[in-house]
């Protein structure tokens, strides 16, 4: 009953986290509730191997796990090549106007296609920076890599998402020049 009391205590706090990590590993919500159930029954399992209080880097460690041990099982070609395939985002169109709502989807869209399109490596580390803000060393240790490694696949994913936006705009310029 303790075990239960910790985990509800210092991993329930984080379930969003892990979840957002899961959603956009898998790219699909119905896969990322399977990694997410699965993680959390590991969690609950191995709470006791949780030191201290920092209970988010090691939970979404779990998560990471459970993530590549289901992809593993049902999309073992994902592992060598990402897919490109991409994810449903929503924009918060609160307080703008139809017009500057309709720009702010388009623009949310285009990055959520362009993030769930960088390959697997890259996708995981910038999701854990820049959505759940953790340190570089907190992603080293999830990821089970060096900090210079988490330092380089952060900026070859930025590169990679930059590179997509300017061919966004040319292609969009393209598209005008033609009508």
């Amino acid at each position: 009953m303790e075990d239960r009391r910790r985990f509800e205590k210092l991993v329930l706090p984080h379930l969003d986290a892990g979840y957002t990590l899961a959603r956009w590993l898998a790219r699909n919500a119905t896969d990322a509730d399977d990694v997410l159930q699965e993680a959390c029954m590991r969690a609950l399992k191995y709470i006791e191997s949780l030191h201290g209080e920092q209970a988010k880097p090691w939970f979404l460690t779990i998560v990471r796990h459970a993530f590549y041990d289901w992809c593993a099982r049902n999309r073992p070609d994902e592992l060598a090549a990402d897919d490109g395939s991409a994810i449903e985002t929503a924009a918060d169109d609160a307080g703008i106007g139809p017009e500057q709502a309709a720009l702010a989807r388009d623009e949310s869209s285009a990055l959520a296609v362009a993030i769930a399109s960088l390959p697997l490596v890259y996708r995981e580390v910038l999701v854990m920076r820049e959505l759940e803000e953790l340190s570089y060393k907190e992603i080293a240790h999830i990821a089970q890599i060096p900090i210079g490694t988490v330092m380089s696949r952060l900026a070859r994913a930025r590169a990679l998402l930059q590179r997509s936006a300017l061919l966004q705009v040319i292609g969009a310029q393209r598209r005008e020049g033609t009508r």
